[in-house]
């Protein structure tokens, strides 16, 4: 059975203004000092199991062009461009009824977000592997979580069952997901040892994402199975650009995963870090001795335990401890590291300014 893969890169990364805009979102950025952007090192990890012309990338229309020219391995036609955002699972369901259709017939898919790092890529890759040997037989929605070593609370997570029905190392049957808890909820988690966060990484065959979507999510099924037909034609476009919005907008975890049978899950021990917040870039990165990522031309005098990024000026910092400073050509952001959650408000608060120039 051949192996796919669909990388969902349509998001705005927000939490990483001022660096990432509407024009360059954070997937389509470095942030580690290879200079290598995230959608690229998704790419690259993959090859080991997955061809590039088997690779899918499903991201906004606005971003065509960034696509094209940090990913020439991949077909222009594995690129699907979705003219609005409508969350997962029309995502996922429009690419896999599009591998099924090119295909002829189903295919194994590894679904993946676009803007994650991995540490051991090795043992990524195994993990991948052993997803798919259980995901082969059967109709089983097999997702990835990942080992918590603390009580995050910005995660979803997934509570899963000590013995495996399955009788295979390593793979447990999924209980139930749970939404993003509060503190005190994620440390009764994390004492439990009975759940994972939630990668919203996924392993299972078309024909089993599909069916699954033909219950619970019909016409998410039907909208998106009509798009996949003119795959591969003139009209592709076209269809595509008119009946995409019709479409309901839901998560493939509410609209799917919360409600189906047969979900397993194996966890993920190999360096996941989902790069959510500035917080990530000291954690992806060396810093010095006084615990500080700098970055461009910066002088500190007295700092500690901060991440300076600078543009092209030069940014001095002095008796600062705890902080975040990007600085672009347009926007300066001063942040405190226990505040990153809210660098989202700026962009509401820009938004309601209609400084359109700045998002």
């Amino acid at each position: 059975m051949k192996t796919t893969a669909v990388i969902m890169a349509g998001g705005k990364g927000e939490r990483f203004w001022p660096r990432s805009r509407t024009k360059t979102p954070k997937q389509f950025l470095s942030l580690t000092s290879d200079r290598e952007t995230m959608i690229q090192k998704t790419v690259k990890r993959l090859l080991p199991i997955v061809s590039p012309e088997d690779i899918f990338i499903v991201t906004n229309v606005l971003y065509a062009g960034l696509a094209a020219e940090q990913l020439p391995e991949i077909p222009a036609e594995n690129i699907i461009l979705e003219p609005c955002g409508r969350n997962t699972a029309p995502c996922i369901s429009l690419a896999a009824a599009v591998i099924e259709k090119k295909y002829g017939g189903e295919a194994m898919m590894l679904v993946l977000p676009s803007d994650h790092l991995i540490r051991y890529e090795d043992m990524y890759t195994d993990t991948l592997r052993q997803a798919i040997s259980v995901a082969e037989t059967g109709d089983r929605l097999v997702t990835i979580g990942i080992t918590p070593t603390y009580p995050e609370t910005g995660y979803g997570y997934i509570q899963f069952e000590r013995d495996s029905t399955l009788g295979m190392h390593g793979v447990y049957q999924v209980s139930r997901f749970v939404e993003k808890p509060d503190l005190e909820t994620a440390k009764s988690y994390l004492a439990s040892r009975r759940y994972l966060w939630n990668s919203g990484m996924f392993v299972w065959k078309t024909s089993t994402i599909l069916k699954a979507m033909e219950k619970f999510m019909p016409e998410v099924y039907e909208g998106t199975k009509a798009i996949a037909e003119s795959y591969g034609t003139d009209e592709f476009k076209a269809v595509l650009e008119r009946d995409y919005e019709k479409l309901p907008s839901e998560s493939v975890d509410f609209g799917i995963m919360e409600k189906a049978d047969e979900i397993y899950t194996l966890p993920g021990s190999f360096g996941w870090d989902d790069v959510g917040s500035w917080l990530a870039v000291e954690r992806i990165n060396s810093t010095n001795e006084l615990g500080n990522y700098v970055e461009g031309d910066v002088i500190t005098i007295g700092t500690e335990h901060s991440t300076i990024c600078g543009g092209k000026r030069l940014v001095a910092a002095v008796g600062v401890d705890n902080i975040i400073v990007v600085d672009t050509d347009d926007a300066l952001l001063i942040c405190s590291k226990d505040k990153t959650q809210d660098v989202k408000k700026v962009i509401e608060n820009l938004k309601i300014c209609n400084r359109a120039s700045l998002l």
